[in-house]
């Protein structure tokens, strides 16, 4: 993606996780029924990301939402179909319309499911396409577990609870995460995940021209240049759709400028600046730490993601292992 930064390479053994991970999932779980899973994976979105410089972002975000909304088992794949009880989380309003990446989710599964079928989940390409995309922008590599399974049920509203939202309160953010088991240092790593990608101009447009239901007032909190910068991108009237970047630093690159654009009053959804601006809160620490030392950040990445990646798991004989992921067999 042509990054002139060193990278570091962090990777995580799995034995650091022990205490979090479920004994059923493995890094090693397709070593015999499908070796050459992350291989093809990697491939694949390899090859979509150089059509798409957004892709491994949109792919990040997808493993994230499919986790935070009653486990990780591939439920935010499934299109809606009501017969099969299936309402479809694609459409909650944190994701209509924005959400992205299913067809290289769907390649991936077409090409495995050539080689090995019916062995590898939907829920773990997921996981497997989300660690590569991290990797791919230059953050850390780790030792994804596997061995989940699909479930066969997505419930719209169970994800417009469950999804974080932009002017969520820091107390929000933090029982979001907490009804995981997700604590505040993974809060503030998973967050640094917008440190790449782009939001749409409807989730901040309140921030930059209705804050706290004023006409034409923006939230105090954000630096005045940078506000200027937000409202000729997403100007009051324009089109909601239209993006800016979460990282205007380096918006493509996974690395912790998100974190000194918090320091610097620059987080561009109110969610994230929150972070730091709630001035006592143990997140104000962390973002600190972060901006400091990005191996820090890396390493505390990783290992959130471990840990989110557990969320609800399906596991032996729970749930099914889609043909296709966007419906259940």
């Amino acid at each position: 993606m042509g990054l002139s930064k060193t990278i570091p390479l962090v990777l995580l053994p799995i034995l650091m996780f022990g205490v979090l991970s479920n004994a059923q999932l493995t890094s090693d779980f397709y070593s015999t029924t499908c070796p050459n899973v992350t291989a093809i994976a990697r491939g694949l979105i390899e090859r979509a990301s150089r059509n798409d410089v957004r892709l491994t972002a949109k792919v990040m975000r997808l493993h994230f939402h499919d986790c935070f909304v009653n486990g990780c088992d591939g439920s935010v794949l499934l299109d809606a179909a009501p017969a099969d009880g299936v309402e479809g989380e694609k459409e909650a309003f944190q994701n209509a319309g924005s959400l992205d990446g299913f067809e290289v989710i769907d390649d991936i599964k077409t090409a495995l499911e050539n080689v090995c079928p019916g062995v590898v989940s939907c829920a773990d390409i997921l996981a497997i396409a989300a660690e590569i995309s991290v990797a791919l922008a230059g953050g850390p590599s780790l030792d994804v577990l596997l061995g989940r399974r699909d479930g066969r049920t997505a419930i719209r509203a169970d994800a417009v609870a469950a999804l974080p939202l932009g002017p969520d309160s820091l107390e929000i953010l933090t029982s979001k995460f907490s009804v995981h088991n997700l604590d505040t240092t993974d809060l503030v790593a998973l967050s640094g995940a917008h440190t790449f990608g782009r939001v749409q101009c409807g989730v901040i447009n309140n921030r930059l021209h209705n804050f706290s239901g004023n006409s034409g007032q923006s939230d105090p909190s954000i630096e005045p240049e940078f506000l200027q910068t937000l409202r000729r991108q997403c100007p009051q009237g324009g089109d909601l759709t239209a993006r800016a970047n979460l990282d205007p630093t380096s918006p493509d690159s996974f690395d912790n400028d998100y974190f000194k654009n918090l320091q610097n009053n620059r987080g561009v959804i109110e969610s994230d600046q929150i972070l730091f601006s709630s001035t006592g809160a143990p997140t104000v620490s962390l973002v600190n730490r972060f901006a400091e030392n990005q191996n820090e950040f890396f390493t505390n990445f990783a290992r959130s993601m471990i840990k989110m990646g557990n969320v609800r798991i399906l596991t032996g004989r729970e749930g099914e292992i889609r043909r296709d992921c966007r419906r259940v067999n």
